[in-house]
């Protein structure tokens, strides 16, 4: 399915020009996101933790 008809379904109707930019921000997104399949995802999580009170370094 297109970004066009996925922004459709949503009722999101955006010029040519802006779908133009956005398909190509769609597309650098992809190609940072790279291929999955052979990552180890064990050894590439990162985790984020809220400490009350204020910003702490661990």
């Amino acid at each position: 399915m297109s970004i066009h008809d996925q922004l459709a379904d949503k009722g999101v109707h955006p010029s040519a020009e802006h779908l133009r930019k956005i398909e190509s921000k769609w597309d650098e997104i992809r190609s940072l996101k790279g291929d999955f399949d052979g990552l180890n995802l064990d050894d590439a999580d990162i985790a984020v933790r809220n400490t009350a009170g204020g910003d702490h370094l661990v």
